[in-house]
C-alpha cells in the first residue's frame, strides 16, 4: 500500500476562492511546508502555501490565550462564521487596532492597492460620518488601543486636521495615519502642524523599497526622493513614524534586513510593519501553492538578513499568532540596537489571572519583568512602559534613561484572503475596520465580502445559508 505524500495534521474551514462559499479544508505538513487543501463542488480543489516552516507553524499554537473581549457586539450570529462579520459573539478577540478610512481618493494608482483607491475616486466621507465611525470604536473598546486613520490616502481629505482632532479629543491611547507620504514630503508646515498631535500619534509611512524598478512595480511611481524628503521632516520635527513595507515575494523581500537597518539609524523612526500582498482589490494572479509570502518566511529572512534578530527575538503575538510576529529592540544611539523580545520568557507573555493581556494588572508578572530592566527604579516611577507601544506585548518598566524614542520595534502583519482563509484563525483577529454602518469588521473579511459592492455576494452566500 501507497502513503500519502503528507502528514494530515487537522481539519478547519475556508472558503473558495472562485465562489467564496464555505468549504472544509485539510492543513497537511509536506516536506516541512505547511498546506491547506480544500475543494469546492463547483470549482474544485486547491493547494494554498500557509507557511514554509512546520516547527513555527507548531509553535504560533503555544502561544495562544484567552481573547480580550470587545465592550459590546454590532451583529447577531446568524449566517456562521466568515459571514457574520460586524463583530459577532463567536469572534474571539477585540480590536487592538482598528482602521477608519476617509476617503477613496488617492495621489497614486498603485498596481497593488487592497482599497483599489486612485486620483479617479471622489468620495470623501463627512465629518459626521468619521464622528459616528469613531464613536463606534469608542462604544466597542472604552479606550481604543490604536486608531489608524487610512484611505485611499487620507491627508487628501479638506478636513484631514479637523479628523485628528476629533481623534485626540476622544479616550485613544494611540493615532496612527497611514500616508504614501506625499504631502509629508512636499508640505514642511505640515509636517510641522502633525507634531502638535505628538505624543500619542505616529505616521504609518509607506516604505516599500530603495529601488526604482520595485517601486514602479509596487507603486507606479519611483517614490524614492519622497520617502527620503518625509523621512527628513519626521526626523526633523521629532514625528513618530512606523515604515509599512508591502512584500512581494521575489521582489523586494531580498530588502527586509536593509530597510530594518536604515530605521534604526533613523531619528524620528520607531520600527517598521512587514506586509506580505494580500490578494485583493487590485492585485496581480499567481500561484497560491507556491507564490506566497508566509509569515515564517518573512520573520526567516528577518533573523538572516537584519544581523540584529534572532530566532527567540522574533515571536508569534498571542492575540493572533498565525497571522502576526514580533520583536523588540532598543536603539543603542550609535546606529544600532540591542533585541529586547528574547529576554522575556515567552511563558511570561501567556501567564496571568486575567483573561487579558494588560499586563500591569498583575503584579507577579510586572515584578519578573522589572527585574530585566532594573538600575534604582521601582515599576512605579518607571516613565516608559512597552503596552504603550503596541497592545500585545506586556507592560515592561524600564529606566528613566529609556524613552519612547529608544524604541525599535518589527512586526509581520499578514491578512489573509480568499485563499489562504482559515475560519478557525480569523475568528482571532484583532486588526478590524470600521464600516461606515459603524459595524466593526476584520481586515481580512472586509475586502473580502464588504468592500464598495462585494456585499451583494455575500448576501446571495447568506440566503444559500438559511
Amino acid at each position: 500500500m501507497s502513503n500519502r505524500p503528507y502528514l494530515y495534521h487537522e481539519l478547519t474551514a475556508s472558503v473558495c476562492s472562485t465562489c467564496l462559499r464555505k468549504v472544509e479544508a485539510k492543513i497537511v505538513f509536506e516536506d516541512n511546508y505547511v498546506y491547506m487543501l480544500k475543494r469546492c463542488m463547483k470549482h474544485g480543489p486547491e493547494k494554498v502555501l500557509i507557511s514554509d516552516d512546520v516547527d513555527y507553524y507548531k509553535r504560533c499554537r503555544e502561544f495562544t490565550k484567552p481573547g480580550d473581549m470587545p465592550l459590546r457586539w454590532n451583529t447577531p450570529i446568524k449566517y456562521g462564521c466568515p459571514y457574520d462579520c460586524g463583530l459577532c459573539p463567536d469572534h474571539e478577540q477585540h480590536s487592538c487596532l482598528t482602521l477608519i478610512e476617509v476617503t477613496d481618493r488617492c495621489n497614486l494608482q498603485c498596481p497593488i492597492c487592497y482599497a483599489d483607491s486612485s486620483p479617479q475616486r471622489d468620495s470623501f466621507r463627512s465629518l459626521e460620518q468619521i464622528e459616528r465611525m469613531l464613536d463606534a470604536v469608542v462604544a466597542n473598546e472604552g479606550e481604543p488601543d490604536i486608531v489608524q486613520i487610512s484611505g485611499g490616502e487620507p491627508t487628501l481629505h479638506p478636513n484631514f486636521f479637523d479628523i485628528l482632532d476629533m481623534a485626540k479629543a476622544r479616550p485613544i491611547k494611540h493615532v496612527m495615519v497611514n500616508t504614501n507620504g506625499i504631502r509629508l514630503a512636499g508640505d514642511r508646515e505640515f509636517a510641522k502642524r502633525l507634531a502638535s498631535y505628538m505624543p500619542g500619534f505616529e505616521l504609518y509611512l509607506q516604505f516599500d523599497s530603495f529601488e526604482r524598478e520595485t517601486l514602479l512595480e509596487l507603486r507606479g511611481a519611483d517614490l524614492r526622493e519622497v520617502r527620503n524628503k518625509a523621512i527628513d521632516h519626521a526626523n526633523e520635527f521629532g514625528i513618530s513614524t512606523t515604515l509599512v513595507v508591502t512584500l512581494k515575494k521575489g521582489l523586494n523581500d531580498r530588502e527586509i534586513g536593509e530597510i530594518i537597518q536604515y530605521g534604526v539609524k533613523q531619528k524620528a523612526v520607531r520600527g517598521v510593519t512587514f506586509q506580505p500582498i494580500q490578494d485583493a482589490g487590485r492585485t496581480e494572479q499567481y500561484d497560491p501553492s507556491t507564490e506566497r509570502l508566509t509569515v515564517s518566511e518573512v520573520r526567516r529572512s528577518i533573523i538572516e538578513q537584519s544581523g540584529l534578530f534572532r530566532e527567540e527575538d522574533v515571536i508569534p503575538v498571542p492575540c493572533h499568532p498565525d497571522c502576526l510576529a514580533m520583536g523588540y529592540a532598543l536603539k543603542t544611539g550609535d546606529g544600532g540596537a540591542v533585541p529586547l523580545t528574547g529576554l522575556i520568557d515567552p511563558q511570561i507573555l501567556l501567564e496571568g489571572g486575567q483573561n487579558t493581556i494588560v499586563y500591569e494588572q498583575d503584579e507577579t508578572l510586572r515584578g519578573k519583568l522589572f527585574e530585566l530592566f532594573s538600575l534604582n527604579q521601582t515599576p512605579s516611577s518607571s516613565p516608559l512602559k512597552l503596552k504603550e507601544l503596541l497592545c500585545c506585548l506586556p507592560l515592561v518598566p524600564v529606566p528613566d534613561t529609556i524613552g519612547y524614542e529608544q524604541v525599535f520595534r518589527v512586526v509581520i502583519m499578514q491578512f489573509m484572503d480568499a485563499h489562504n482563509l482559515d475560519v478557525r484563525s480569523v475568528k482571532k483577529s484583532c486588526v478590524h475596520i470600521v464600516h461606515p454602518d459603524g459595524r466593526i469588521i476584520p481586515f481580512d473579511t472586509y475586502n473580502l465580502f464588504y468592500r464598495d459592492g462585494l456585499e451583494e455576494q455575500l448576501k446571495q452566500l447568506q440566503a444559500e445559508r438559511i
